[in-house]
């Protein structure tokens, strides 16, 4: 039944729903972040910034992005193709290791933990950037139609964007100043914090190191997976 075109319109047509409620749930938010900070006079700009600095935020808006590129790549030039092309089998792949990777930091390291005053999320979008899309992208590595086999160095390429946010995020954390508590600086999540931590950035690092053994496995076994099931061109 996977192989068929029956499905794999099926399918693409709900990558497109999972993408439009990703966006939906973004822009939730998003919107209710900037409204608490204009009731609140917290500087906007910051606020936003901010915002798009999560990882959850980067990885589900990728994700949606990724999405609706498969189903339009399926509807106009997938029903003739026997695989995907390896631009969009490595996005794939990347995505989908970012997405349970996100579903198990927070379902693991981050959902008891109290948020400052202010900061509350809604609780449906929370659950669909946390949840809900995490398990559609597992699935999506399961059920998805013309799967292609990828290299293991594809994994390579799987790593550089969270290497490239950690980096960021370390960087920029002591440059800005906490719109919420007013602290001197701002990293958005506590593991990433080195005022959490008697021994500073070596606490960091201990989480850092953790996060990518998670996600190199996680990538490996995606790219396990993929083999699996793929052809290879």
């Amino acid at each position: 039944m996977l192989r068929t075109p029956a499905w794999a319109r099926t399918w693409s047509v709900f990558r497109l729903i999972m993408a439009a409620i990703i966006v939906a749930a973004i822009l939730a938010q998003l919107s209710a972040s900037v409204r608490r900070a204009i009731e609140n006079g917290n500087d906007v700009a910051t606020v936003i910034a901010n915002f798009f600095s999560f990882f959850t935020i980067l990885s589900n808006a990728a994700s949606a992005v990724v999405l609706v590129w498969a189903a339009l790549w399926y509807f106009t030039r997938g029903a003739r193709a026997k695989s995907e092309p390896r631009g969009l089998a490595i996005a794939l792949a990347s995505i989908t290791t970012y997405m349970i990777v996100t579903g198990l930091v927070y379902n693991t390291l981050l959902r008891t933990i109290e948020l400052p005053q202010g900061s509350q999320p809604i609780p449906w979008s929370n659950e669909t950037l946390h949840v809900v899309a995490p398990v559609f992208l597992l699935l999506d590595l399961f059920l998805a139609p013309l799967r292609r086999r990828l290299n293991w160095t594809a994994v390579l390429a799987i790593a550089v964007f969270p290497i490239v946010w950690a980096v960021y995020t370390l960087v920029r954390g002591p440059l800005v100043t906490s719109p919420i508590t007013g602290s001197p600086y701002w990293y958005p999540y506590p593991f990433m914090d080195p005022n959490n931590f008697a021994n500073g950035y070596l606490g960091v690092s201990v989480y850092v190191v953790a996060i990518a053994i998670a996600i190199i496995a996680v990538g490996l076994l995606v790219v396990w997976i993929g083999r699996r099931r793929g052809s290879h061109l």
